[in-house]
């Protein structure tokens, strides 16, 4: 009776795949994997939301299949592992891709449009590609629960978010104030500052020299600016109140005048010089100068002064720096502490305002050519150079960014800084340096949250305030919403309906409104942990399910949504929301270059699953590298990796199946002990239990990389090219023996332990091995290879020492044959004998393995030598080690010569039987023609031939007939030429 059943030389890994899928939907495997370990030690995974309005790309791929592979990996440990996936359904990434869809372009379109018709178009689009997602997640294998997702536009989802708000509103940090923020003209709305970290390019901009005349006849303070636009709104000149400046003389077109810059940056000048003066920048304080343009209405306070600051840095320009508090952070700061002015021409749409005629309209970064021609006509611009800088853009839109004053709502990020930075110090960060690099950096240079947007679908922010008196009220629930407003609050908290309610202001009686903003969707994502819960008015599953034990999303969420994590933890808890975060690097197409739609190189990850399935596409991901490392996609790499690991795991599997099925092998009926088994037996369970255990530790330390190439490397190398080579004369032994069983039993243990330690990686072909190698066989075992336990690696049979032995004979092996290449010998011709020169403690260590050696070096005999061995002229010596030699006898007589002819007769009928694709096992009877030498050599080693290609005879001859069952092929070895015909006897 078989216990096995045969399989395909050549599988089809795709179709294979499906067929899992459809096993694991009818038994319930997923279910089944995470419910049964429900006693066991939590494992808590935070799902990074996607936003379903866009197809999944191979970066999304990427990071699912990492997700996936931690999570089985900790399932099989033992560990509860609730997987609840998630939607980012809110913010700007939402609404310009409904804008694209309605051909609009601006806020007041939208408005025009209809806010309520519009957010549905929103609600409506966020899955619109769900099923693609749902899709594309099951075929890659990622085991997470999409029924029953968390979605951040769901209301309960929102009233944990308001109670988070109100919790921050009540210790004082979230504040409204007027202040100079990112801003994106075409959004119309502010951004924060982890928003524009994910959105610089490297751009030129024009930069230019500027002359502000003083009092004193030809006399001008010189400036530099790299935005000529900002001109418009200049309040004042800085500079630093100890660097050192001077009044240098200079001609210009035969006329001379004097510039007042800093000493150190008298390089800029064009012309020669001559140094009049010298002051401190204390000195230049409360000089006046004139203006440049007289268009624009200035408010509050003095303008067109000199002013002395800090920031004023000696690294480019001149030293003095323009001042236009409406665009620029430390510009504003400087001008309320000096009690200076404010002048704001340009509009939310970045475009230049009717106080400047000559510009009225434009869109401030298209105004710089004409604003240098203006101060070109007014004698001003000393000179205009091209300069390269980072420059923010909208990580949504892809507009230039501006820094513009406007009111914005706040959150006091910066006064928890300290705590920030304490709370990172409590997480593990995989790469390490991205805790105190990266990430640290950001953490200690951190701005307050520019928490509201000017914007129409997301998370409303729930403040009121008063028309009257202006008292602000934060509403932390929707109880506490309905009992302010007698329950006339809609039954969807989004936008217009939310802007309906209003109540009675309890200081005053007048009307409060809700400020019509609704709140950056980071904000939305980083209350994961707690509002998928619907924390606090639901509070056992949080409690149970904080901090998360592990995360992982590309590098850029350093800035993202690991950033907005840690803000809104730290902010609510004052504690890590994750303790094990892992960045991935991105994927880049062939060339390189980051994918994107707009670059048109983003490839279709559905063609690759389709024609080389989800475990090749998986493992190219994990051996390509380091998972922090950006990694080159090419689908001729997943086609690579199929070849190299998953058919050489295939072919391993298909050879002991095969032999199994003819011999009727039953695992359950052989025992015997591992120490009992031959040397090569015991090795390949002493690696793989070292593999297991290395395995495990690079794991836990996120080195997927490293723990993916030892597995491929052991079932390449150790496994098929090493062990199942050397033992396949064991399994064509006719009767069973001892050695055969062993050499049964011990391939079977192995297969089956690398498919539970392979589970998490590729987890489609190893359900297939293991439900032919286990299941098929056994009614009393797990249904599937994920509800298994992970492999703990055996200490007892870790041998070292047979280790190190077959790693030296191993060494010997690949220095013979460099010594065969030297010398010209191919390896299929046999030799005397080989010498090896080494000290005492080696030659023990590998003298076990000299069959081993005989086989591997194609030789007679080896012999040990210590260093006084002199060897002939017809020795070839290589160099092993530093201690280690070995010499090769390349002297040939007649009967090596035959025996090589014979050798590669064998090869040749070998390949003559997969030309017409022979089983394994099958019998054949071969016919052969040549001269005399050839038979000589034939008749020699007939029963070698016969056994090494399973023939029952070898006859000289033609055949007799045609026969279409018979295939026939000329060969020429060496000077030898020989016809050869092979016929199947079944």
């Amino acid at each position: 009776m078989a216990y096995f059943r045969s399989e395909a030389q050549r599988p089809d890994f795709v179709k294979l795949e499906e067929e899992i899928l459809e096993l694991w939907d009818t038994e319930d495997t997923f279910e089944r994997s995470v419910n049964q370990r429900k006693a066991g030690k939590k494992f808590v995974f935070i799902e990074g939301p996607p936003t379903a309005n866009g197809l999944p790309h191979p970066g999304h791929i990427l990071t699912r299949v990492v997700k996936d592979l931690v999570l089985r990996y900790r399932t099989m440990q033992g560990y509860y592992v609730d997987r609840k996936a998630g939607w980012d359904t809110h913010g700007l990434p939402v609404e310009i891709e409904v804008e694209k869809n309605l051909r609009i372009n601006t806020k007041r379109e939208i408005e025009n449009y209809g806010i309520e018709k519009f957010n549905k178009k929103c609600k409506d689009s966020v899955f619109r590609y769900e099923k693609e997602w749902v899709n594309a997640t099951k075929r890659v294998g990622f085991w997470i629960d999409m029924d029953l997702p968390y979605i951040t536009f769901d209301n309960k989802y929102i009233e944990s978010v308001w109670w988070s708000l109100k919790e921050t509103w009540k210790k004082g940090l979230l504040y409204k104030g007027h202040k100079v923020v990112p801003y994106c003209p075409r959004c119309e709305t502010t951004l924060s500052s982890h928003e524009v970290a994910q959105g610089y390019r490297d751009v030129e901009d024009p930069s230019v020299y500027v002359k502000f005349k003083l009092k004193q006849p030809d006399t001008y303070l010189l400036a530099w600016t790299t935005t000529p636009w900002t001109l418009m709104g200049n309040i004042a000149l800085a500079v630093h109140p100890e660097h050192r400046y001077v009044k240098a003389r200079v001609k210009d077109r035969a006329k001379e005048e004097d510039l007042i810059l800093a000493e150190s940056r008298l390089d800029v000048l064009e012309s020669e010089y001559e140094i009049i003066e010298g002051y401190t920048g204390a000195d230049l304080a409360d000089l006046v100068y004139e203006r440049l343009f007289d268009f624009a209405t200035i408010e509050g306070g003095d303008s067109q002064k000199v002013v002395t600051a800090d920031f004023v840095t000696l690294d480019e320009g001149t030293g003095v720096v323009h001042i236009a508090p409406a665009f620029g952070e430390d510009d504003y700061g400087l001008c309320r502490d000096k009690n200076l002015g404010f002048s704001q021409p340009v509009n939310a749409e970045g475009r230049f305002t009717s106080e400047v005629p000559p510009l009225e309209g434009t869109f401030v970064k298209d105004a710089d050519r004409q604003i240098i021609e203006m101060l070109d006509q007014r004698g001003i611009l000393y000179k205009e150079e091209r300069y390269s800088h980072s420059y923010p853009f909208c990580w949504r839109c892809g507009s230039p960014l501006l820094y513009y004053a406007r009111e914005s709502w706040f959150i006091a990020m910066k006064s928890l800084r300290d705590n920030l930075m304490a709370n990172n110090e409590k997480i593990n960060w995989y790469p390490a340096h991205l805790k105190h690099g990266r990430f640290g950096n950001f953490l200690d240079n951190i701005e307050d949250w520019a928490l509201s947007r000017e914007r129409f679908w997301g998370t409303p922010l729930n403040i009121w305030i008063c028309a009257n008196c202006g008292k602000e009220f934060c509403v932390g629930s929707v109880k506490e919403l309905k009992e302010r407003a007698n329950n006339s609050v809609s039954s969807d908290l989004h936008r217009p309906y939310i802007d309906d309610v209003v109540f009675e202001c309890d200081a005053c009686g007048g009307e409060m409104r809700r400020v019509e903003d609704v709140i950056d969707c980071w904000y939305d994502s980083g209350a994961a942990p707690f509002a998928q819960w619907h924390y606090p008015f639901e509070k056992d599953k949080f409690e149970r399910n904080f901090p998360a034990d592990f995360i992982t999303e590309a590098i850029d969420q350093t800035r993202g949504w690991f950033y907005s994590l840690l803000a809104i933890s730290t902010t609510i808890f004052d504690a890590p929301p994750y303790l094990n975060v892992l960045s991935l690097g991105h994927i880049l197409d062939e060339k390189g270059v980051k994918m994107s739609k707009s670059k048109g190189n983003v490839v279709d990850i559905t063609s690759t699953l389709d024609k080389e399935g989800a475990d090749a596409l998986r493992w190219y991901f994990y051996t390509a590298g380091p998972l922090s490392e950006d990694v080159r996609f090419t689908e001729k790499g997943v086609i690579e990796k199929q070849k190299k690991f998953l058919n050489t795991l295939w072919n391993s599997y298909f050879f002991f199946v095969t032999y199994a099925v003819i011999d009727e092998f039953n695992p359950k009926e052989k025992k015997i002990p591992v120490e009992r088994r031959n040397a090569m037996d015991r090795w390949i369970i002493s690696r793989l239990n070292t593999l297991t255990k290395a395995v495990i530790e690079t794991i836990e330390r996120f080195e997927i990389h490293v723990a993916a190439r030892k597995i491929e490397e052991f079932i390449v190398n150790d496994l098929s090219n090493w062990y199942i080579r050397r033992s396949r004369r064991r399994f064509w032994i006719v009767e069973a023996d001892f050695d055969k069983d062993s050499a049964y039993i011990t391939l079977f243990e192995v297969l089956v332990s690398l498919c539970k330690l392979l589970a998490p990686f590729v987890p489609f072909i190893t359900e297939h091995i293991y439900q032919k190698l286990v299941r098929g066989v056994s009614d009393d075992v797990l249904e599937s290879v994920h509800l298994c336990d992970y492999p703990s690696p055996e200490e007892s049979f870790i041998d070292t020492v047979l280790e190190d032995s077959m790693g030296m004979a191993s060494k010997l092996v690949e220095a013979g044959r460099r010594a065969r290449a030297e010398a010209g010998i191919k390896i299929r011709q046999p030799l005397k004998e080989v010498v090896v020169v080494c000290s005492d403690k080696k030659r023990k260590s590998v003298e076990r393995l000299v069959g081993v050696l005989k086989d591997e070096l194609n030789v007679n005999e080896v012999r040990f030598e210590d260093d006084a061995f002199v060897a002939a002229d017809n020795y070839k010596q290589v160099e092993v080690d530093e201690d280690t030699a070995l010499f090769l006898d390349t002297y040939l007589d007649k009967g090596l010569i035959e025996e090589g002819l014979v050798r590669d007769l064998v090869r040749r009928i070998q390949g003559m039987r997969k030309d017409i694709d022979l089983e394994y096992t099958a019998k054949i009877s071969i016919l052969y023609e040549g001269d005399e030498e050839v038979k000589e050599a034939i008749d020699r080693f007939s029963d070698y031939i016969c056994t090494e290609t399973l023939a029952e005879s070898i006859e000289e001859g033609k055949p007799s007939a045609k026969d279409e069952r018979i295939y026939e092929k000329d060969w020429k070895i060496g000077k030898k030429e020989v016809h050869l015909a092979i016929n199947s006897v079944n």
